[in-house]
């Protein structure tokens, strides 16, 4: 969320000015600052930090931390759910126009932007070429719930021998993957070399290296897959992916606290989209776990806010504040330490 600004505070809440940033956080411990602290900071009235005290039109009270968390979390969120709609058309304009010419793509050389990959070996190798070419970073995105262990091993030799090369590793999982014993045994394993964050809800599958070249899926069932070597496609992929992992929380971090007793991480991300008016099968496939569990999850938020219905679940849901995206662990101002948001 960028915010309104004036013209010498031309920023959004979540980067105040030094000024900004020493008035609010007095405003915050104290309860109340007097107007006039203000006048040098107009972005904190233009920002809704700071609004008139009813009793009293001489001071300002500030906005409750919690509830700028939320403004800015759903600003995010909508750019993120822009951005992964922007690559879902992409991939299918090129899926359509592909589809246009001949099966057989001529020139397909090292120099092609765009790279149509039919079947699992010549996606393997594709992949294997980029990795031994690769100097100096990683990037993935790996949707679903926990990883097989036969899949991390598969991809071990590959990932020991980028390590044994010195390039960094950042992985992206969502939140279900933190209960896989594989993936602890395999960041364990490779040490410092590997980053890995988790999410609620992650794109589909997402492999860049060197920020130059990256593989996406191009069908359902992952046998058909594009290499894109455009730079500007390129550029934009890096783009999500590092809004997303901005967003992510680090494994080795707990899932923050959703405030409501009885409700979980995971149930507060189920009741936010049930708010959006998805269904279970679809709400699973987004978080990575079965339909069976997503129910059992759905369960006990009806019995937990004491819904009767569908229905009525979905007004309890929106009673007590769960229809939006789920908190993230902390935010740092400028001269801050990062903080707990609960």
């Amino acid at each position: 969320m960028t915010g309104l600004g004036t013209d010498d505070h031309p920023h959004g809440a979540d980067r105040l000015c030094e000024a900004g940033d020493r008035v609010y956080s007095r405003a915050v411990r104290r309860g109340r600052v007097p107007r006039a602290d203000a006048e040098p900071v107009p972005c904190l009235l233009e920002l809704a930090l700071l609004h008139p005290d009813p009793d009293d039109m001489d001071w300002l009270v500030p906005t409750a931390p919690q509830e700028v968390m939320t403004r800015l979390l759903r600003g995010v969120h909508d750019e993120v759910s822009a951005s992964q709609r922007r690559v879902g058309a992409a991939v299918a304009a090129v899926e359509r126009y592909a589809g246009l010419g001949p099966s057989v793509v001529p020139g397909a050389g090292e120099g092609t932007a765009i790279r149509v990959l039919d079947g699992l070996s010549r996606i393997q190798a594709a992949m294997d070429e980029a990795t031994e070419a690769c100097k100096t970073e990683v990037l993935t995105v790996q949707p679903g719930g926990i990883r097989p262990e036969h899949e991390l091993t598969e991809g071990l030799h590959r990932a020991l021998a980028l390590r044994g090369r010195g390039v960094r590793m950042r992985d992206l999982y969502t939140h279900v993957a933190r209960h896989g014993q594989g993936l602890l045994n395999y960041l364990e394993l490779m040490g410092g070399s590997v980053q890995a964050r988790t999410l609620d809800e992650v794109i589909d599958r997402l492999i860049l290296f060197d920020r130059t070249v990256a593989f996406i899926p191009a069908n359902a069932d992952r046998t058909l897959a594009l290499e894109l070597r455009h730079p500007a496609l390129v550029e934009y992929l890096v783009t999500v992916f590092e809004r997303l992992w901005r967003l992510a929380i680090p494994l080795t971090a707990p899932l923050p606290d959703t405030g409501i007793e009885g409700i979980s991480h995971r149930e507060q991300s189920i009741a936010a989209l049930l708010a959006e008016g998805h269904q279970d099968a679809v709400i699973a496939e987004r978080l990575g776990i079965s339909v069976r569990t997503c129910r059992a999850h759905i369960a006990r938020l009806s019995e937990t806010l004491g819904a009767a219905s569908r229905t009525q679940l979905g007004v309890r849901i929106a009673q007590v504040g769960l229809d939006g995206p789920a908190a993230v662990s902390s935010i740092t101002l400028p001269g801050q330490e990062s903080r707990p948001v609960r």
